[in-house]
């Protein structure tokens, strides 16, 4: 019994000390899951506003990425450039067997000049103390970081502008599933009357087709605009970079959006704050330098150096490495080039054009920008305009829609009157919305123009 007794509390003690092993091991892999839960949380939107999607995509989107790579490129790209400034060790290794050694005659005597087998190891070290790549590189290291990071600020902000059009596309035609659905109750309730009233041979059946053609085209306008909104999320899905087959839900405020349409129209375009302007002033400096490196190729190029030299030789190969007899040196060189055929004076010309040639770009982006501006705001006071009047003419065939139900219940007016006034103010509705987003996608363009959007 103390046999058992002590066999169990040891099993029992074995037990104890294999779980305390395997806790950490089971919180990490809990840990692990957990962690990839939140991922997969995180890589898709539950409710998403304009602001949720656009920074959604910054961070998702392979275009962005690949940018984001291209500055982790550039940067080591720098760095290996400005590598070349440190002493630069190496070491040579060589073993040799010469079937036929050289003879040379040195006083009408045939002399053997050297032995059957060499073996040499070779350290140097070199320091570069004036080289004009290394300069060029240490010149323009911030500048062309400067431009990768320009790079992806450019495509961030295209992104969020078609981001934000793709948006305020699929908000649009969503109002219009939502004014068809509602319009659909509407229809479906006057159909119903219009069979009460003919039922009881109050009007005839015209009538009744009449309201059933008119929900009919109202439903096949629905089903049509519900085919066409997959299409464009899957559009805005991609300029997410948001994952295949996730749903992508998106959250709006029609009250907030109306606030903010307003634009102060009197702000005049400032081209440096423009992405673009700073990009090409980023290639001005870049290639300036690069005029002043092909100017540089008539200096010498100046280095120190030095190597150290094992060198063993030997008739028999056994004892190769039995004697040596190094050697050593310091030395500093200095490399001329003389004549190059106008090759140096034909690169420093092409460098001067390439200067010349991104200041007529510059010239062109100040053109093209207040042009620009000047487009993107005559159609944001359009579609303002435009939105306007819609926005009367909703309340407007609202009023009379109301005003002529009542009076086709009071037997005043035709059913065709009623229908009228339905189609009026299901299109009034419509292009409300539509004019609404409009303005709102405008106003995109015009901050963009006046460099207001940078990312």
């Amino acid at each position: 019994m103390n046999f058992y007794f002590k066999a169990k509390t040891i099993r029992l003690l074995a037990l104890c000390i294999s779980l305390l092993l395997l806790a950490p091991v089971l919180v990490f892999a809990q840990t692990g899951i957990t962690n990839q839960q939140s991922n997969a949380e995180q890589n898709t939107l539950a409710n998403g506003t304009l602001e949720d999607i656009i920074q959604y995509a910054m961070k998702n989107q392979p275009l962005i990425q690949q940018s984001i790579i291209d500055e982790r490129v550039a940067e080591n790209t720098v760095k290996s450039k400005l590598a070349d400034w440190y002493p630069q060790i190496n070491f040579n290794y060589n073993l040799q067997h010469n079937f036929l050694v050289q003879t040379s005659v040195i006083a009408g005597n045939p002399v053997k000049l050297g032995v059957s087998n060499t073996s040499a190891g070779q350290f140097t070290v070199s320091q570069a103390i004036f080289n004009r790549d290394v300069l060029l590189a240490r010149r323009t290291k911030g500048d062309v970081l400067l431009q990768a990071n320009q790079n992806t600020s450019f495509n961030k902000t295209d992104l969020a502008v078609n981001v934000s059009k793709a948006f305020y596309d699929v908000l649009a035609t969503t109002q219009q599933i939502r004014v068809s659905a509602e319009d659909i109750v509407r229809l479906e309730r006057s159909l119903k009357d219009a069979q009460n009233q003919y039922k009881s041979g109050v009007t005839d059946k015209i009538d009744y087709k009449r309201a059933m053609i008119s929900l009919n085209n109202t439903k096949a306008s629905k089903k049509s605009n519900e085919e066409i909104l997959k299409g464009k999320v899957e559009f805005l899905k991609s300029l997410m970079g948001y994952p295949l087959g996730n749903e992508l839900k998106i959250s709006y405020d029609s009250l907030q959006m109306e606030r903010e349409i307003a634009l102060d129209t009197l702000q005049a375009p400032e081209v440096t704050s423009r992405i673009e302007f700073q990009q090409l002033t980023t290639q001005k400096r870049l290639l300036e330098s690069n005029l002043k490196y092909n100017k540089m190729s008539f200096l010498p190029t100046v280095a120190a150096n030095g190597a150290y030299n094992l060198n063993y030789q030997n008739n028999k190969f056994g004892d190769l490495y039995v004697n040596n007899f190094p050697n050593s040196f310091a030395a500093l060189t200095l490399t001329l080039p003389l004549y190059q055929g106008g090759k140096r004076k034909a690169n420093i010309n092409s460098a001067e054009w390439q200067v010349k040639r991104v200041d007529l770009d510059i010239t062109n982006l100040k053109l093209n920008v207040n042009s620009e501006y000047t487009n993107a705001l005559s159609y944001y006071k359009g579609s303002l305009a435009n939105l306007l009047s819609q926005k009367e003419n909703v309340d407007l065939a609202k009023e009379v829609y109301d005003v002529i139900q009542l009076q086709y219940k009071s037997g005043i007016k035709t059913y065709l009157e009623v229908i009228t006034s339905e189609t009026d103010l299901r299109l009034a509705r419509i292009n409300y919305y539509n004019a609404l987003y409009q303005v709102l996608a405008n106003k995109i363009d015009v901050q963009k123009a006046l460099g207001q959007l940078n990312y």
